[in-house]
């Protein structure tokens, strides 16, 4: 399922036989999949550790195993080691970890909410909070719902006017503007 590449599998070896465990494995498990901050997590996995409903990959000297909820965001998912003059690099590309962005033709709110989750989330993150794609009405306005840290800020009018407006208005040149429907009273600092 997961490419590796002949030095990524050598290197792997190596590690593993450090370790002095006969029969340890590697686990794969991706953290957040689907979200902007997904991460994949490698982790040495002894004899008996991995997870019964894991997948398992045999690798020429050693197991993979990979958690089966992560698989299908391992798809085209590739371990490589370069070696550089300062040492080695082990890279590991996974380009559908945060999912996967839709296709051009697919429906309006599809595309809307990848940018929500792609762009503008991570940029309100920081800040403990998060932005919920609450609907599009048929006129073209995007209905967003703020969360967390966000939802009964002061500072929610302007994160939407000069970040989420902005940035979708230029993606989706067909919307006519964002709304924020959030009840920001019930926030942790509410504001009426």
């Amino acid at each position: 399922m997961i490419e590796i590449s002949d030095s990524a599998k050598a290197y792997f070896r190596k590690l593993l036989d450090q370790q002095g465990v006969e029969g340890m494995g590697l686990r794969l498990e991706v953290k957040n999949a689907g979200s902007p901050s997904a991460d994949c997590q490698l982790s040495f996995c002894e004899p008996g550790q991995s997870s019964a409903t894991d997948l398992e990959q045999d690798c020429g000297g050693f197991l993979l195993y990979i958690d089966r909820n992560s698989a299908p965001f391992l798809e085209e998912a590739s371990f490589d080691y370069e070696e550089k003059p300062t040492g080695g690099q082990l890279v590991i590309k996974a380009p559908n970890i945060r999912g996967r962005k839709p296709a051009d033709d697919a429906p309006l709110n599809e595309r809307v909410q990848y940018v929500i989750d792609s762009e503008i989330t991570p940029m309100v993150a920081a800040h403990g909070g998060f932005i919920h794609l609450a609907g599009i009405t048929d006129d073209g306005v995007v209905q967003v719902r703020f969360g967390g840290g966000c939802q009964g800020c002061g500072m929610s009018s302007m994160t939407l006017k000069n970040g989420v407006e902005k940035t979708l208005l230029e993606r989706f040149p067909e919307l006519k503007g964002v709304q924020d429907v959030t009840d920001h009273s019930q926030g942790e600092n509410p504001y009426a």
